[in-house]
């Protein structure tokens, strides 16, 4: 028998659907079932053949867990040792490495001492910054972000460099990104699951939570889908993501990718709405009786640096 889990914090109607969505397929020799874990032994196999991860980011005992999980022979949808290593600054510089439209991004130290260090940590830091050269780059308006986060926290829209310093002296000892301000008329966020499957949903991220997923909006114009779901793909085959978000910013028909460190993607039905939620649903099933039937490797090679060295073919033409 081969069992598939998913591990899971706080949300409640993603899991359960997509362990009954699987389960409801009664394919011979595959069961699914949220996953219970206590002490770990080291080195022991934990049981699953697949693990869906929506949590570990949060709880370093369970991101632990899964990678003992894989070097014993398990899946793991996301990959914890690749997930565990990225942030978003890196993800906007290999974008533009691999030919996304990504806007200029600066990452910037650290406006407090993080804990456990003092100035003299910072000897090899340049005092003051040199902050006419980053304003002439970036521009204003501009986005200071973390430079590894999610859900919209600790993010700033600032118009100018006054704006930032009162923002970045906001910051404590987060490591902060600032990003040229994309003046968009058009905004996607798309599912991409298996490194196969696009599923382009119109996003706005100015509304309240509950609304941003935009009901009945115009049709997208082929040419602006194609672009998407090419670098859609581009983007989480290079990182190696089973499973993530990809948001584009549209500014004068140019789809910037601002987001796309979204390893466990928002899935809750009031959140995106009972078409999404079932489009998800089924596609994360399908993924995982797919891996779950496979003889794959999940200690296989990270991909990003092969791509970087001439195999964006792959990609480019999926």
């Amino acid at each position: 028998m081969q069992k598939i889990g998913i591990i899971y914090g706080m949300e409640s109607s993603f899991p359960g659907a997509l362990v009954d969505r699987i389960n409801s397929r009664s394919i011979a020799g595959i069961t699914a079932e949220h996953v219970e874990v206590g002490g770990v032994k080291m080195a022991e196999p934990c049981g699953y053949r697949v693990i869906i991860d929506r949590i570990s980011h949060d709880i370093p005992f369970y991101r632990a867990y899964l990678k003992n999980c894989v070097l014993t022979g398990t899946i793991v949808i996301n990959n914890p040792f690749w997930w565990g290593a990225d942030d978003k600054f890196f993800n906007y510089a290999l974008a533009s490495k691999l030919g996304v439209a990504v806007p200029k991004t600066v990452v910037l130290p650290h406006k407090q001492h993080p804990p456990g260090t003092t100035a003299a940590s910072m000897r090899n830091l340049i005092y003051p910054l040199n902050w006419d050269e980053i304003f002439a780059y970036i521009g204003f308006p501009a986005f200071l972000k973390p430079y590894s986060g999610g859900g919209w926290k600790s993010v700033y829209k600032v118009h100018s460099p006054e704006e930032l310093f009162k923002a970045y002296d906001e910051t404590g000892d987060l490591c902060m990104t600032l990003q040229t301000g994309v003046d968009f008329n058009d905004y996607f966020r798309c599912y991409v699951v298996g490194q196969k499957k696009v599923h382009i949903m119109r996003y706005d991220p100015r509304r309240p939570h509950e609304e941003r997923y935009v009901k009945n909006g115009p049709p997208i114009e082929e040419k602006m889908l194609k672009r998407v779901e090419k670098d859609c793909l581009t983007l989480c085959r290079a990182l190696g993501y089973d499973l993530n978000t990809v948001e584009f910013a549209v500014q004068d028909g140019v789809p910037y990718a601002i987001d796309f460190l979204n390893p466990a993607p928002d899935a809750d039905y009031f959140s995106v709405g009972p078409q999404n939620f079932a489009w998800i649903v089924n596609a994360v099933a399908d993924l995982a009786i797919e891996k779950a039937q496979s003889d794959e490797n999940p200690a296989k090679e990270l991909r990003w640096a092969a791509f970087l060295n001439g195999y964006t073919a792959l990609v480019i033409n999926p």
